[in-house]
């Protein structure tokens, strides 16, 4: 009888001798996207550029971000922050490989990113006790072993991102929580940054807003061109108020926040996603609010592009010279030049982020 590829993965999965598969052998997927299922359980997807479903795996319960390694089709599904689990997931046998724990004291933030060409996995953390932040770092080669901790330099990181040169930018929300119900415990005196570190975890430049905007939460990052760092924050101030949600910062210069005049107001003072691309213009900025069903974009520069309007929109992602966007209604959208394009309506609500997969 002939041997189907099928059957012989099955046989390799059960003898424990199956070598690590690329991308490709999970249907090539680009992006990876937590979701919702309609009878309420929630899975980890694998998406195409052009919005298909290669491949999804159950999670226990509601995912936020995910990290992709850079070689193996290996991916982390990390809880909503604040959160117990970080799953490592084989994404063509759908196996569980390595459930991740916090140390004593500690829980994840929603995000990590696999750095040093994946020998390293590092995880955004905060204490318990105090929301004093932590970057976990998780020996990939050695079966996911804690490894060791980095000071993130701040209160309640959530997102991380590596630097062409192995600086670590790392998004400081500044929000001190109670881990058990989620209420915000300092929102009078909190103070975001966006930190600069080392691999040792050493400082070597901290970005702060001005004391009118200390509750202006950073939140989510996306890297650009020359060493651009864009940041996205959520107000945690009067609901009154119209702050800039869209930071720009280049190490060396003074961090640049865009507006979008008028339309500003309609973001409801938060911004859920970012992602840069290099449009048919040049490189371009964006950020989704759920709350306002809108997507905005900038140029680098901060001058406000357009808008998009998109009930729930949120995960938003570069796609070679525009973006990829998913929604909570179960839409999957690209861009180009700020013209939207439907791809797919599924019966999944999108959660918050979509992650870029390594190219191959």
């Amino acid at each position: 009888m002939r041997a189907t590829r099928r059957g012989f993965l099955a046989g390799l999965l059960a003898t424990g001798s199956v070598p690590a598969l690329g991308w490709a052998a999970a249907g090539s997927p680009g992006y990876l996207a937590a979701a919702q299922e309609r009878d309420g359980t929630y899975a980890l997807y694998g998406l195409t550029d052009a919005g298909e479903r290669v491949f999804h795996i159950p999670l226990p319960a509601r995912g936020h971000a995910g990290a992709g390694h850079p070689h193996r089709a290996e991916a982390v599904a990390f809880a909503r922050r604040p959160g117990r689990f970080a799953i490592v997931l084989d994404c063509v046998g759908g196996r569980v490989l390595h459930t991740l724990t916090p140390p004593e004291g500690r829980v994840f933030n929603g995000h990590g990113v696999y750095v040093d060409d994946g020998a390293i996995l590092l995880t955004a953390e905060q204490r318990i006790d105090d929301s004093a932040g932590r970057i976990g770092v998780w020996n990939v080669a050695a079966g996911y072993t804690r490894r060791g901790e980095l000071d993130s330099h701040g209160i309640g990181p959530h997102d991380i991102k590596q630097l062409p040169d192995g600086t670590l930018a790392v998004a400081n929300g500044g929000i001190a929580t109670d881990v058990e119900d989620r209420e915000k415990l300092n929102i009078d005196s909190m103070r975001p940054n966006l930190s600069y570190i080392d691999a040792e975890g050493t400082l070597l430049d901290q970005v702060e807003l001005s004391r009118d905007l200390h509750q202006n939460s950073i939140r989510h990052l996306a890297l650009g061109p020359d060493g651009l760092v864009g940041f996205a924050m959520q107000w945690e101030g009067d609901s009154g108020d119209v702050p800039p949600l869209l930071g720009l910062h280049r190490r060396g210069a003074a961090p640049i926040l865009a507006e979008a005049g008028p339309e500003q107001i309609m973001m409801q003072n938060y911004a859920g996603s970012i992602a840069i691309t290099d449009g048919p213009a040049g490189a371009e900025v964006a950020i989704t609010s759920p709350r306002g069903g809108l997507l905005h974009r900038y140029t680098t520069d901060g001058t406000f592009l357009g808008a998009v309007h998109r009930a729930d929109i949120c995960g938003l992602a570069e796609a070679g010279d525009g973006f990829l966007a998913s929604d909570g209604l179960g839409g999957l959208i690209a861009l180009r030049g700020g013209q939207p394009r439907a791809l797919a309506k599924t019966e999944q609500a999108w959660d918050n982020h979509l992650v870029r997969l390594p190219l191959a």
